[in-house]
């Protein structure tokens, strides 16, 4: 090769690379951003479409029917058909508002559901530890115990508790030797009666379902706080606790929900709300206005009542958690 040659190689131009793909820009790559985002918003929502169109099925047309009842003067005349339903408004919440029997119910059904809340978490919580320390025939005999006590039927159940709670035959009063004492006499001792029947109903679905969350806590999480000498209950409160949130979330709306509206146990054992009425509640003071009364449309307020203040009260606890950063 000459020198011209090698000169003329070191003159010729470098090949060219290909350029690299220009991402797309302007409102169509724009459009493509939303459109992924959209679809992947809509996705859980397709797949609770058919719970949703069954839920809404079986509630929408009671709950609309309720609040239209509420709005009418409706008796056993309109019922028979002897009489048209008159249109009255509001006048059955102002009623109702007026009324001081209503608002001492209210006020009672409100603590009553809040001492059974807190009864069946403590004892739910409580027995779900145990479980995790406990070995497997024991663990097997208190969870077929919690399910049986579950699976009783509400009347079943109220009905034992009377006979084990009877002034004569009760064992209950010959082992704590207190004679003939009626609990469903007083006011305080039947509320108290009616108490631990909702808690011995209640406590398994909390037991089974905390228990099921600590079992998915890791256990290096359990055995690091174990070797810096942390106690049962400091485990529970500064490790097991915050960890299942999210769970102890859904067992307290729940308990609050089924235990806001408690008619069986009271019905049943206080024999429709106690002597003069002592211990009544909301969903048995619905049932003496609307069949005992014959105001179904009154009967009707007192539950739109009831579905609101439990609203109510769901969404400001989610709202609050979701404040704190849970993830629900």
């Amino acid at each position: 090769m000459t020198a011209q040659d090698t000169v003329a190689v070191r003159r010729r131009p470098a090949p060219r690379t290909a350029a690299p793909p220009r991402t797309p820009r302007g409102p169509r790559g724009r459009g493509r951003g939303r459109t992924r985002t959209r679809g992947a918003g809509l996705t859980p929502w397709l797949y609770l479409a058919p719970a949703l169109a069954v839920l809404g099925g079986l509630l929408a047309y009671p709950v609309q029917q309720l609040g239209v009842i509420s709005l009418f003067r409706y008796t056993q005349a309109q019922v028979s058909g002897g009489e048209p339903a008159t249109f009255q408004g509001l006048d059955n919440y102002g009623e109702l508002l007026a009324d001081e029997q209503f608002r001492q119910v209210l006020l009672t059904t409100v603590l009553f559901a809040a001492a059974c809340v807190v009864s069946t978490l403590a004892v739910g919580c409580a027995l779900a530890v145990l479980l995790t320390r406990v070995r497997a025939v024991p663990r097997l005999a208190l969870m077929l115990a919690g399910l049986g006590a579950w699976a009783t039927p509400a009347v079943t159940g109220s009905t034992v508790w009377l006979l084990l709670f009877d002034a004569d035959f009760g064992p209950v009063n010959r082992i704590l030797g207190l004679g003939d004492h009626a609990w469903t006499y007083g006011k305080y001792s039947a509320f108290l009666l009616v108490l631990l029947e909702v808690v011995w109903c209640s406590f398994p679905f909390v037991m089974v379902t905390v228990y099921a969350g600590i079992r998915a806590v890791p256990a290096e999480v359990l055995e690091a706080a174990a070797l810096d000498g942390a106690s049962q209950w400091r485990v529970w409160r500064s490790v097991l606790a915050p960890m299942l949130r999210p769970i102890l979330v859904v067992v307290t709306v729940q308990s609050v929900i089924w235990d806001f509206k408690v008619f069986t146990q009271i019905y049943v054992m206080t024999g429709g709300g106690g002597i003069a009425g002592q211990n009544l509640v909301l969903n048995v003071y619905a049932y003496q206005k609307a069949f005992a009364s014959s105001q179904y449309g009154l009967g009707a307020a007192i539950g739109v009542v009831m579905l609101l203040i439990l609203l109510a009260v769901t969404l400001v606890y989610l709202r609050l958690l979701r404040r704190q950063g849970e993830e629900l």
